[in-house]
C-alpha cells in the first residue's frame, strides 16, 4: 500500500532525527569542552588563544559550505548550531563577551594582541551591528526568530555599548519581536534549516515568548532594553511610551513602572543637556575672562616698560642737569654784593669798627679755616666724595652770608656786643677812679 505524503515525511523525520542525534551527543560534548577551554584562557587574559579556541566552533566549515552554496541549499551552519540550547547560549554570550573585551584593549594593546587587520576586523563587527548578522546566519540558519532571547539581549546590549548608532538595534529588536510573537511555519524551510532537524526547536502556534516563567522574564527584559535604551537613544520618546502603553506582555504595574522610568529618562536626558549648556557657557566665560586677563597683563607689561625707559632716559640726563645747576650756582656767589652808597657805607664801617682784639681773633679765624681748606684739599685727593661734601658746605655758608637780611642781623648783634662791652669797661673805669 503506498504510503500517504505526511506519513513518508513523518517516517523521515524520525529516520533523521534518530541518526543525528547519535552524532550531536560527541560533537556537543566536543562543543562544551573547547568553550570550557575558551573560558579558562579567557580568564588568564589570554585572549587571542581563547579566541582561535572557541573559533572553529562559531565558524561554518569551508567545504560545507562550498557543497551547500554548490547544491543551492542555505549555508551551513556553524558547529555550536547542533548543541544543546544550554551550550549554543554560552558559546555565543562567551563570543559577545570577548569582543567587548577585545574593544577594551584599546588600539595599541589590541593589535599587539591579534594583528591590526584581525582587530579591526572584530572592532567593525561591533561597531557597525554585522556581528549580530553573523550569528543570525551561522548559529541559527539565517532564522531570525530562532535566535535564544538571552543571546539577543547580549547583542543588543554589545551594540548599545560600542555601536556609534542605534538604528541597526532597533530594526533588530523590533524584527526578533515581531518574528518570535509571530513566528513562520515554513515547512520547507524548517526540513532545509539542519537546526530544525537537530534540535526540533518550533514555536508553537499560540507561543509569543512567554510560556514559561523564565520566558516571559526574558521577554520582558527585552522590551526593557528596547523601550528604554534603544528607542531613547533613537530620541523615539513618544514611540517607546505608545509601545509600553500597548504591549500585551506588560501588566498594568509594569507599564507604570516602565513609562516612570522612561518619564525618569527623559528629564535627566534634559537636565544632562541643560548642564552641558551651562557647563559650555561656563567654559566659554572662563575662556574669555582668561583672554581679557591676558590682554590687560599685556598692557599693563607694556605701560610698564615704557615707564622703565623713561626712568632710563631720566637717569642719564639727570648727571648732566646737576652739574649744569652746580655750575650755575658757583657762578652765581662770585659775582660781588650789589653797591650800597658810599655816604651810608661810611658811617656804617665808622660806627661798627671792631675792637682790635675782634680783628685778631677774625684773622685767626680765617687762618683756621684757610688750614682746614688747605689739610681737607689734601685728605680728599683721595676722596671726591669729601671734597664735594666740603665744597657744598662752603658754598651753602657763601650762600647764607651773601645774603644781605643776614648781614645787618649780624652786624646788629656784634653793634649791640660791643655797646655792651664799652659799658662795662666806663663802669670798670669809674669803680677805679673812685
Amino acid at each position: 500500500m503506498a504510503m500517504s505524503y505526511e506519513d513518508s515525511l513523518s517516517a523521515s523525520r524520525m529516520l533523521s532525527s534518530s541518526v543525528s542525534s547519535l552524532s550531536s551527543r560527541q560533537q556537543s560534548s566536543q562543543i562544551a569542552k573547547a568553550y570550557r577551554q575558551a573560558a579558562q584562557l579567557f580568564l588568564t587574559r589570554r585572549l587571542p588563544e581563547a579566541f582561535s579556541t572557541i573559533e572553529p566552533v562559531i565558524t561554518p566549515p569551508e567545504t560545507e559550505h562550498t557543497n551547500d552554496s554548490q547544491n543551492g541549499d542555505y549555508p551551513a551552519l556553524a558547529p555550536v548550531a547542533t548543541a544543546s540550547r544550554g551550550t549554543r547560549v554560552k558559546v555565543w554570550s562567551f563570543y559577545l563577551t570577548f569582543l567587548n573585551s577585545v574593544i577594551e584593549l584599546g588600539a595599541e594593546e589590541g593589535k599587539n594582541a591579534f594583528g591590526s587587520t584581525r582587530w579591526k576586523a572584530l572592532v567593525a563587527k561591533c561597531r557597525d551591528g554585522s556581528v549580530w548578522e553573523e550569528v543570525v546566519r551561522d548559529g541559527y540558519g539565517g532564522i531570525e526568530g530562532n535566535v535564544d532571547a538571552d543571546v539577543v539581549i547580549n547583542l543588543a546590549t554589545l551594540l548599545l555599548t560600542h555601536s556609534p548608532s542605534q538604528k541597526l538595534t532597533q530594526k533588530r529588536l523590533e524584527t526578533y519581536i515581531s518574528a518570535s510573537a509571530q513566528p513562520t511555519f515554513d515547512i520547507s524551510l524548517h526540513m532545509e534549516s539542519s537546526m530544525y532537524q537537530q534540535n526540533q526547536r518550533k514555536p508553537s502556534p499560540h507561543n509569543n515568548g512567554t510560556s514559561t516563567p523564565r520566558d516571559l522574564n526574558t521577554r520582558i527584559k527585552l522590551l526593557e532594553l528596547y523601550t528604554l535604551h534603544v528607542l531613547p537613544r533613537n530620541e523615539e520618546w513618544d514611540y517607546a511610551r505608545e509601545f509600553i502603553t500597548m504591549s500585551e506582555v506588560l501588566d498594568d504595574e509594569r507599564k507604570e513602572a516602565f513609562l516612570l522610568a522612561l518619564h525618569s529618562l527623559k528629564e535627566e536626558k534634559e537636565e544632562t543637556e541643560v548642564r552641558e549648556a551651562q557647563l559650555r557657557q561656563q567654559q566659554q566665560e572662563q575662556l574669555e575672562q582668561r583672554r581679557k586677563e591676558a590682554e590687560a597683563r599685556r598692557v599693563e607689561q607694556s605701560r610698564a616698560e615704557d615707564e622703565r625707559r623713561k626712568r632710563e632716559e631720566e637717569n642719564r640726563r639727570q648727571p648732566r642737569s646737576a652739574d649744569e645747576s652746580l655750575r650755575k650756582s658757583l657762578t652765581s656767589n662770585r659775582q660781588p654784593p650789589p653797591p650800597t652808597s658810599s655816604r651810608a657805607s661810611r658811617p656804617a664801617k665808622k660806627a661798627m669798627s671792631p675792637p682790635p682784639g675782634l680783628y685778631k681773633r677774625a684773622s685767626s679765624l680765617f687762618a683756621a679755616m684757610q688750614t682746614l681748606i688747605l689739610n681737607t684739599a689734601q685728605s680728599m685727593t683721595n676722596n671726591p666724595m669729601a671734597l664735594l661734601r666740603t665744597l657744598l658746605f662752603i658754598l651753602a655758608f657763601a650762600l647764607a652770608f651773601g645774603r644781605q637780611d643776614l648781614r645787618e642781623r649780624v652786624q646788629r648783634i656784634l653793634r649791640s656786643a660791643w655797646d655792651k662791652i664799652r659799658r662795662t669797661v666806663g663802669m670798670g673805669v669809674k669803680v677805679s677812679y673812685i
